[in-house]
């Protein structure tokens, strides 16, 4: 009887090892093909020609990172997505904990505190606000909200409703202490949104990590809308842009460009936006009128040396329209190239565009 105890519980033992080195062996290959697909850069080339490549989803968007050369490792994507979910918590207004957040929830009541990052943005939002005489307002969100254009909001809003919106967006009703690092919204119900700026700061930031890295050859691409291509190809060659055809959904190109240790911004009409007695009511809602522009403009794209600037360009300047527009971006300091898309399929750009752009779709022609 003890023997047939001792046999049995060996046998019991036995089975528990074979058990347990099963489950390792499933969750190892499990976690194997996770690290593949989703938890690690995929890896091609050699030498300097080696690139490492990662799509996260991040700024509610698809965020795509190529990254060439002979040292660029695993580590520098991590370090990326670390910094863009640390970025996207400070800088969102809708994520709980996060510093925007808190400081629209105690608009008109107080001050809040918030870090070197999140101050460094917002008086960079208000310093485009005031150059561009408010056409791109950080505070715009009362009126976001209202629209709620790509997030169910399918209706013109009442009037009233739009004029109280309008009431609480006023950039000079933001209040910066750069000594106690503090921001404030003066109003009740304020809201600011950074969205018209924070993915091209992203961008900048990420560009910064990777020179001080050693890494200048690579192409970051916040959801097709902000890309930016640093330095050159491995080979010496530029980078080619495929541009969007704002008849058409995502993906589908009208020409390419060519650009090298540029910034490539678009703003359109085509990519959120309903329809309501045959007029278009789209995402870039203009502060001065609480409505979504009508100035005849289907698209703008911004090519300039920094993502930050070209993010808030691309929202201010296609407020102005193509003629005031075109006006401001000469007046400019910096080394900025820009062309317009009309309603009539017409291409104005700035002294250089044409050289650099292939056009591919018949459909649209520059204008003469």
């Amino acid at each position: 009887m003890f023997k047939n105890k001792k046999t049995t519980l060996i046998l019991v033992v036995i089975v528990i090892i074979v058990i347990a080195v099963g489950a390792w062996l499933i969750i190892k290959n499990k976690d194997d093909k996770v690290s593949e697909t989703t938890g690690s850069a995929a890896t091609s080339g050699k030498g300097e020609e080696k690139s490492l490549s990662q799509t996260f989803y991040i700024y509610d968007t698809v965020v795509n990172i190529k990254v060439f050369g002979e040292t660029v490792a695993q580590k520098n994507m991590d370090d990326i997505q670390h910094m863009l979910e640390r970025m996207d918590m400070e800088l969102s207004r809708t994520k709980e904990g996060g510093e925007v957040y808190a400081v629209n929830q105690a608009a008109g009541k107080e001050a809040v505190v918030v870090s070197d990052e999140t101050l460094d943005v917002i008086k960079q939002s208000l310093q485009y606000a005031e150059e561009m005489d408010g056409l791109f307002d950080p505070t715009i969100g009362p009126l976001i909200d209202l629209w709620n254009i790509g997030s169910g909001g399918d209706k013109v809003p009442p009037q009233a409703d739009i004029d109280k919106a309008k009431s609480l967006t006023n950039y000079k009703d933001v209040v910066i202490d750069e000594t106690a690092k503090t921001v404030k919204l003066m109003k009740e119900n304020m809201v600011l949104d950074l969205g018209g700026i924070g993915k091209g700061y992203a961008a900048d930031r990420i560009a910064d990590y990777l020179k001080e890295q050693g890494l200048d050859s690579a192409m970051i691409n916040l959801g097709g809308s902000s890309i930016i291509a640093l330095g050159k190809k491995p080979n010496g060659s530029d980078w080619n842009i495929g541009l969007q055809d704002p008849d058409q959904s995502r993906g589908t190109q009208l020409g390419t460009i060519k650009i090298a240790d540029e910034v490539i911004d678009a703003s359109g009409v085509y990519e959120r936006y309903f329809m309501q007695d045959n007029v278009r009511y789209h995402h870039i809602i203009d502060p001065r009128t609480g409505y979504p522009s009508q100035n005849g403009l289907k698209s703008l794209t911004i090519m300039s040396p920094n993502a930050t600037i070209a993010d808030a360009l691309s929202t201010g300047v296609f407020l102005m329209g193509k003629e005031d527009g075109m006006k401001y971006l000469e007046s400019l300091p910096e080394e900025v190239e820009a062309f317009f898309i009309t309603d009539d399929n017409k291409i104005y750009a700035t002294a250089g565009i044409k050289e650099r752009m292939n056009l591919t779709d018949p459909t649209y022609s520059f204008a003469e």
